[in-house]
């Protein structure tokens, strides 16, 4: 293959904003795309050796793949969905309309014996094979595929001619089964639309949850039927003041089918007993004093807490995740359970007992910040999940090994290091720094889950989440902007293989992976020690 040469377009960015009761308005900002080109025309995608996250096994063959007019896609009926999907990102990349249908020489096939989430990707000069146990192992082969086309977006297909795709075998699956991303839509509001388009940012990188921290101190976002105040004056507001939103039950279910569509699941948090200042202004029969706090509007914690010897309260939390969980089709209901400093110890671990089992009874198995290992009568199968530090502090990490002591497991979100509403460096516009920061890509790559809490290895784990609050977050492109790069470097930690890490080599395949980024409009902070092309 001759040196390529460097060719631009420009792209609109996709996506547009919607919020409970306003209208959407276009992201209008060009991105440049980067494309390579060889000495003949044709567009040359990346190697495989470039991909995030790092598959666990990959080897280059000779030649590659000429995508052109004559592919065509075979999927058998349960491949069929991700076919389409293939079809649809093909046509983004190339501006060809390939057929799906049971022939084809870029085959889907589901078929047994691949590891949980696992697949086998193929890249031949003949043709393309993916095969997986089912739908969402191809999903995730086809999040491969695509960094190995040449970046390309909506409005300006990479291959004014075909691309090629070099050969490759990969042979992958992940390290967890929990591959988590968090947003914060209660302290800034963001509608189903900025939702729906992170949902598709974390899907390239294989993060197949997404948790959404629905409720606290400053916003109740989501309507729960009979308790109409919550939203009507709960949601009223944000960080800051202005805005506020709330989701219908019908745009959480919105939110719910896109997701499910990309084979992620969303994980519906309600945080009790504090951060519930938006509830108690709501509601004050859910106070102890029957005085409604005023909204807030600051950034500050544990000030607020639900009244425990209140018949009232437990009513509430019934109806509250009751609706919630039926809304939910995915296993777990998180309901917080962090930085209640305003609820007696004693208090505390009563109301926990009471509210986990009322989740619990739902179905559903709960999730609690790892404070709730402080309770010694969790349901069993209780996860925790740790936002201390990666050297813990307190007694974070014996609450924590707790859970697993009662059969649960752990998902790993220490504050220092995943926590994507860090500053980068001291010279950031957002964020802030209280969790050791800044944090920059390196220390965001710089630990392994399986080294954080003693005693505590990925038998015990659940998985890892990236967390984003959003006390200094108010835009889409504020969210891109923190969350990328760092979270392709918690991505790689949730799915490739424990080994000796590289930031250097990393580096490097994450340039490859930003220039697919800049392709597709999303906003990315350009991490010194990176060399972005």
């Amino acid at each position: 293959m001759a040196a390529p040469h460097l060719y631009c377009v420009h792209a609109t960015p996709r996506g547009t904003a919607r919020r409970h009761g306003q209208a959407a308005s276009p992201r209008g900002i060009a991105i440049a795309a980067i494309v390579n080109l060889d000495v003949n025309g044709a567009t040359v995608g990346n190697t495989a050796d470039t991909v995030i996250p790092a598959p666990a096994s990959q080897t280059a063959g000779d030649g590659a793949f000429d995508l052109g007019r004559a592919t065509a896609i075979a999927a058998t009926a349960d491949a069929a969905p991700v076919g389409e999907y293939l079809a649809s990102l093909l046509r983004t990349a190339t501006g060809l309309y390939l057929p799906v249908g049971r022939d084809g020489n870029v085959v889907l096939t589901i078929e047994p014996g691949h590891p949980e989430g696992g697949y086998d990707l193929a890249v031949a000069p003949d043709g393309i094979r993916l095969a997986a146990n089912d739908a969402a192992g191809l999903f995730l082969g086809v999040q491969t595929l695509r960094q190995l086309l040449p970046p390309s977006s909506a409005d300006s297909p990479a291959s004014l001619v075909p691309p090629e795709i070099a050969a490759t075998t990969i042979s992958d699956h992940p390290r967890f089964a929990y591959r988590g991303a968090m947003l914060d839509v209660a302290r800034h509001f963001f509608g189903v639309d900025e939702v729906k388009r992170y949902i598709d940012d974390i899907a390239l990188l294989k993060l197949n949850v997404l948790h959404l921290h629905l409720t606290d101190d400053q916003g109740w976002r989501l309507e729960i039927e009979g308790w109409p105040r919550l939203t009507q004056h709960g949601g009223s507001t944000q960080v800051g003041g202005a805005g506020g939103g709330f989701y219908t039950q019908d745009d959480f279910r919105e939110i719910v089918a896109y997701a499910t569509s990309r084979f992620i699941t969303i994980v519906p948090e309600i945080d009790l007993p504090g951060h519930t200042n938006a509830a108690l202004s709501s509601y004050p029969e859910l106070t102890c004093d029957g005085h409604a706090p005023k909204l807030y509007e600051g950034i500050e914690v544990g000030f607020s807490s639900l009244c425990i010897d209140n018949a009232h309260t437990y009513e509430f939390v019934a109806d509250v995740l009751g609706q919630v969980a039926a809304l939910t089709p995915g296993p777990w209901i998180h309901i917080g359970g962090d930085e209640a400093l305003s609820t007696p110890d004693a208090d505390y671990l009563r109301f926990i007992e009471r509210a986990s089992g009322i989740a619990a009874a739902t179905g559903k198995t709960v999730i609690g910040w790892h404070e709730m290992g402080r309770s010694p009568d969790l349901p069993a199968g209780t996860v925790g999940e740790y936002w201390s530090f990666t050297t813990p502090e307190g007694d974070a990490a014996e609450v924590s090994r707790r859970f697993v002591d009662r059969g649960g497991r752990l998902i790993l979100a220490p504050a220092d290091v995943a926590y994507l509403d860090m500053k980068y460096d001291e010279s950031s516009a957002l964020g802030l720094v209280w969790a050791k920061g800044p944090t920059s890509i390196e220390d965001a790559y710089g630990w392994d889950p399986a080294e954080v809490i003693p005693g505590v290895g990925d038998a015990q784990l659940l998985g890892v989440e990236a967390p984003l609050w959003t006390e200094t977050i108010v835009t889409m492109t504020d969210i891109e902007s923190m969350a990328f790069p760092r979270i392709a470097a918690i991505a790689e930690l949730a799915w490739s293989p424990r080994r000796t890490r590289d930031f250097t080599e990393f580096a490097s395949r994450l340039a490859a992976f930003g220039a697919h980024l800049a392709a597709l409009g999303i906003a990315f902070h350009r991490a010194p020690g990176v060399p972005w092309r």
